[in-house]
């Protein structure tokens, strides 16, 4: 989820973050179409945006998910709802991120403008390949040395180390809460460093887009409308496959469900803020039928474990921006990125734009250029709205999945709330 979104004008007569990006945007594509070369020399400008988000993403993951692993206190006491909800954001995480591959592969948006983005392909021959053995795939889950992951921007290992780290400083109880302490000092210091790199973004935007255009034209332009398009189409077949197919398997009318969270639902696309939606959210499935306990567990929750519009997006513009320059990934190569996500994509959803982490992240690891990240930082407003829409509603269809799995879903309530004769 990401926080609550400005205004265009905040209450001290400066313009808000997406509004001075989206005028970046807009300054950058003027200058590059009428200006090429002058647009082509600033390109250093986006490369020290691109450097600055690159030095944040290895303290921002490890400390971020450490607190969000240990501050769920005694894995124990999750028990057997926590582990239902587990094993349903991860089936509904693997399908967004699969419809996203499929899409991109299919429809290719990137493919034939080969924008001069100077990727490393050295790093991405050395990516695993589906030919190798399972065990090599596996052991390249595990660090060595984290302090060397971290250097190498290797995101997956430092996922993986953080991940046992959290678990350890969990299970130690009391002894671990000055760890705690710590790990979440990092992580809102990580968080003030995170606002203050966003501020330099309408430069790097500007550089960015101004660049690529001025190098390579504006046709540049009709390939971003393209992802735009193919990431709603996307959006779209998941409620279809999963909100709508889990509705019938659960035995909840589509329709109703639908009704219940128009309005979180609609604020949340509004303001691109899953916490926005969040209070509205927790009463409107409460009324639904939900039990309060499922409620108040599952869905926050799942505001960190089930980021299904987002974890789509991360995996079409993961292999996005390396057709935009000319990369050519195997299906072995993509299905790690695909692990990758499933993993770097957890405990950063309070996050100031945390796709953007993540996806920087993702491409650093993989050889894949940074520009493309900068490039789409551009659009990321309308972007975020609808995937935003998406972890809502993924999230809302969650709680009562686990209501029903544990068989404790009121059907009365649902019916009552459905036909507005819920009791005063």
């Amino acid at each position: 989820m990401s926080r609550p979104e400005a205004p265009a004008i905040d209450s001290a007569g400066r313009l808000s973050g997406p509004t001075r990006i989206f005028i970046g945007l807009l300054l950058g594509i003027a200058v590059g179409y009428f200006f090429p070369t002058f647009a082509v020399s600033i390109r250093p400008l986006a490369d020290i945006f691109l450097r600055m988000i690159k030095m944040i993403v290895a303290p921002l993951l490890f400390s971020t998910i450490v607190v969000g692993i240990a501050g769920s206190g005694d894995l124990k006491s999750l028990g057997r709802i926590g582990l239902k909800a587990i094993i349903y954001f991860e089936v509904a995480t693997t399908v967004a991120l699969v419809i996203g591959l499929v899409l991109v592969n299919v429809f290719q948006p990137g493919v034939g403008l080969s924008v001069p983005l100077g990727a490393d392909t050295t790093a991405v021959a050395a990516m695993p390949q589906a030919q190798q053995h399972v065990w090599d795939m596996l052991l390249h889950l595990f660090p060595t040395s984290v302090i060397d992951a971290m250097a190498r921007g290797d995101i997956l290992q430092v996922v993986v180390f953080a991940t046992f780290f959290g678990v350890a400083v969990a299970a130690i109880g009391a002894k671990g809460k000055a760890v705690f302490d710590v790990m979440e000092s990092v992580a809102q210091a990580m968080f003030r460093v995170t606002h203050y790199v966003m501020w330099f973004a309408p430069v790097g935007v500007f550089a960015a887009i101004g660049a690529t255009v001025g190098g390579k034209g504006i046709a540049v332009l009709l390939t971003l409308g393209k992802l735009v398009v193919l990431m709603y189409a996307g959006l779209a077949l998941f409620v279809l496959i999963v909100v709508f197919g889990v509705s019938v398997l659960i035995r909840v009318p589509f329709l109703a469900f639908a009704r219940a969270i128009r309005e979180p639902f609609l604020l949340a696309f509004s303001t691109a803020s899953s916490e926005a939606a969040l209070p509205d959210a927790l009463e409107v499935m409460e009324r639904f039928g939900v039990p309060r306990n499922i409620v108040a567990f599952v869905l926050p929750t799942g505001y960190s474990f089930n980021l299904d519009g987002t974890t789509l997006y991360l995996s079409l513009a993961s292999v996005f921006v390396a057709q935009l320059a000319g990369v050519q990934l195997t299906m072995g190569q993509q299905l790690m990125m695909m692990l990758t996500l499933m993993l770097a994509s957890k405990g950063v959803a309070g996050v100031p734009r945390g796709a953007l982490v993540v996806l920087t992240g993702m491409l650093t690891q993989f050889g894949l250029p940074l520009e493309g990240a900068a490039i789409l930082l551009g659009i990321d407003q309308v972007l975020d709205m609808g995937r935003t829409g998406v972890n809502v509603m993924g999230n809302c269809i969650a709680t009562a999945v686990v209501a029903r799995w544990e068989g404790v879903f009121d059907d009365e309530k649902m019916r009552a709330f459905s036909e507005g004769r819920e009791a005063a």
